[in-house]
């Protein structure tokens, strides 16, 4: 069975495959400064509760976009299931060309994305993915990774007004009542929500006015069910497991 592990900078999510069958998956908040022990203990114990014995455990790939785990992830995979990790990382096989200026400047979860919408669809996709950015990915009809566009994400948006703005309050990120306030706290959820749903759609209809050819468009994050009524009018498909996909794909590829 594989283990697979998406590493971001809010959550951290871990998925166990039987070939091409998600087993179970998991998200965990990500705690840049837990020991070796600690996230081997937390993997050995998710296991367990999953019923899947860490034996049966025979390769491990991770997509980090925090390098100071790295280190830690490696030594934790040897430690509690005797194996090498397979790190998304410069030199390892995708199948994509990058088209970036500087390759090694896109993070690993953008490009196992895109490797998973593409082979998903195999024609020109936009990913959008909500997480603590919100980050568009193109990708050509050709499985070119041409490029994107990186916002700040819908929670941290919040957390940023609340933080800079003395009179208002933190809310829940939800669809309001009415796009029209009639007090602080819909007021308030009515900018964040609206406005993010408008920030998606304007920026993936630039993004496929300059690709130039017909692109679908598919969601993915931690934060896709907060928007999840609306973005199904925008987009063609959500997958939360998109990225877990993306890291079977590529364990496959470089076996």
């Amino acid at each position: 069975m594989l283990l697979v592990m998406d590493v971001g900078n809010t959550n951290t999510v871990l998925g166990v495959y039987d070939t091409t069958r998600l087993l179970a998956h998991w998200r965990l908040t990500t705690v840049r400064d837990r020991t070796v022990d600690e996230y081997g203990i937390l993997a050995r114990n998710l296991l367990s509760l999953a019923a899947i014995e860490v034996s049966a455990i025979d390769s491990l790939i991770i997509a980090s976009v925090v390098p100071p785990l790295n280190s830690v992830l490696e030594a934790m995979a040897r430690a509690y299931f005797k194996l090498k990790p397979l790190f998304v990382e410069p030199g390892v096989k995708t199948g994509m060309p990058i088209l970036y200026d500087n390759p090694q400047e896109v993070g690993a979860d953008r490009i196992v994305n895109g490797v998973a919408a593409y082979e998903r669809y195999k024609s020109a996709t936009v990913v959008v993915d909500f997480g603590t950015a919100t980050t568009f990915d193109a990708i050509s009809s050709r499985g070119e990774y041409l490029g994107g566009a990186i916002a700040p994400g819908l929670a941290i948006s919040a957390e940023a007004l609340f933080e800079r703005a003395a009179r208002l309050p933190r809310v829940d990120i939800r669809r309001p009542p009415k796009i029209i306030g009639r007090n602080t706290t819909h007021s308030l959820q009515a900018g964040l929500f609206y406005g993010y749903i408008a920030l998606v759609q304007g920026i993936l209809e630039r993004i496929r006015q300059e690709m130039g050819e017909p692109a679908r468009a598919i969601g993915t994050g931690g934060l896709v069910s907060h928007l999840e009524t609306e973005l199904r009018m925008l987009l063609d498909d959500l997958d939360p497991n998109l990225t877990l996909e993306g890291l079977r794909i590529i364990h496959d590829r470089n076996r």
